[in-house]
């Protein structure tokens, strides 16, 4: 994932090197922005520094000598992202006070994010709050809302919408090439094609085989005729079982409508008892979900859902798979290892969700300059989506589109002005004010950024 920055550098200072610190200061040390990770413990710093544009530096977050000394009075903005609420939100708040000039404190209270807290909490030098586990929740609800696909985003506020579909046999494009004339009704756009590993940004003789993961943008009132063209049939959820009692489980349990049968199988009987006391909307069950006669006994083959968010990703892929051979049709699988990701979409689960990725989107967002409104990292795919704003005089409103010499990997997907989602073509003429959605390799953002100069 990349954003576009202006020519100011921004000082950044990451505290906790564990899964989420390390991974968002790998990314950041990519763009042009100064990057310190600190940490206790020398061992999570590694050699990171030798590897990536950053320095690490051995450290405790609360403590006033060690930030003072990694600079944080020069600060943009201060991460804290260990383990430990309270350390995060004290080490925050003395950031504050040592001069940073913005904060981002990882937490695991919901009460934090309540209005009044939050204003409370930022009066006192906490800027911004991130709860992963709530935003992987919020990622649940919407999956199973929106079942045949794997998942899908919401643009520019919901003018436009990106669904990411696996196509199988039987679906109306395939084997259509695109130079065919067949998706020309302007209703949907194919920006993007996953074929096994490979990423494919689609051209005339270019067409879906059936297998691919098909990247399409849409205005919501044609994601039906979207579903009808790649195949998919409805399927109502009624029936959602639960695999591990874990904060996700919780806080998406909470926010799934009352007319939902839930089951949530945990296997720590104390867990039980307080989940059965704190979710009035689910029957709490004490067993091993990762157990196949155990799967069985509670009925698995008549749920319409399945979500695995245990703490161990390897249980969560297995349970799914276990899921699909009893013919549940929509799994949900919380995966933490990225490196186990591919295999799970291999393997066909549905969908996936990733912490750190959540987490790395949502801190993305304060770093955008001006005219870029979002980026969003594409998981399963080597692309990225971006939303831009078209400004006057800049390139990309210099002509219609097939005469602005884009990039080889990237795709516009859509536009959206003066509040309405349109789709684009080669004649389409972007006009200052535009949002823009463009779908776009990662090393290609940066050639992408003279366009709206």
């Amino acid at each position: 994932m990349r954003v576009f920055v202006t020519n100011v550098i921004m000082r950044i200072i990451v505290a906790g090197a564990g899964e989420v610190g390390q991974h968002l200061a790998k990314l950041l040390s990519r763009e042009n922005m100064d990057i310190s990770l600190l940490d206790e413990q020398a061992e999570h710093l590694g050699d990171l520094e030798a590897n990536y544009d950053l320095i690490t530096r051995v450290g405790c977050p609360t403590s006033i000598h060690d930030l003072k000394d990694i600079g944080v009075k020069d600060a943009d903005l201060f991460i804290a992202v260990t383990p430990n609420e309270a350390e995060n939100m004290t080490a925050c708040l003395i950031a504050n006070q040592l001069g940073a000039r913005k904060t981002l404190a990882r937490i695991d209270n919901y009460e934090y994010l309540l209005p009044e807290n939050k204003r409370f909490l930022e009066g006192m030098g906490l800027n911004h709050l991130i709860y992963p586990e709530v935003l992987a929740a919020h990622e649940i609800e919407e999956s199973l809302r929106t079942n045949w696909m794997r998942y899908h985003i919401s643009l520019c506020k919901g003018a436009l919408e990106l669904c990411v579909v696996k196509v199988r046999d039987g679906a109306e494009v395939l084997e259509q090439p695109f130079k065919s004339g067949f998706f020309d009704h302007g209703r949907y756009r194919i920006v993007l094609i996953k074929r096994d590993n490979q990423t494919i940004f689609p051209h005339g003789d270019d067409a879906v085989k059936a297998g691919d993961m098909v990247y399409a943008v849409c205005t919501k009132d044609n994601m039906e005729f979207l579903r009808e063209q790649l195949g998919k049939p409805k399927h109502e959820i009624r029936r959602v079982m639960f695999y591990g009692g874990t904060r996700i489980a919780q806080k998406a349990v909470q926010n799934l409508s009352d007319d939902l049968e839930i089951r949530i199988l945990e296997s720590d009987l104390e867990q039980c008892q307080r989940l059965s006391e704190k979710l009035g909307n689910a029957l709490v069950i004490h067993a091993d979900g990762s157990s196949m006669e155990t799967l069985k006994d509670e009925d698995i083959q008549d749920m319409d859902a399945f979500v695995a968010v245990t703490k161990q990703s390897e249980a969560n892929i297995f349970a799914c798979l276990a899921a699909k051979r009893f013919g549940v049709g929509k799994t949900i699988a919380d995966i933490e290892n990225i490196d186990y990701i591919s295999m799970a979409e291999g393997l066909d689960i549905g969908t996936v969700l990733n912490k750190k990725n959540i987490t790395v989107s949502y801190i993305y967002q304060m770093l955008l300059n001006a005219s870029v409104l979002n980026v969003r990292n594409l998981t399963s795919a080597d692309a990225e989506i971006v939303e831009l704003i078209a400004t006057e005089g800049s390139r990309i409103t210099r002509g219609q589109i097939r005469t602005l010499n884009l990039p080889e990997e990237v795709s516009i997907g859509g536009i959206v002005r003066a509040g309405e989602g349109l789709l684009v073509n080669g004649d389409t003429q972007i006009v200052p004010n535009d949002q823009i959605i463009v779908i776009c390799r990662s090393h290609n953002i940066r050639e992408l950024e003279r366009y709206f100069k």
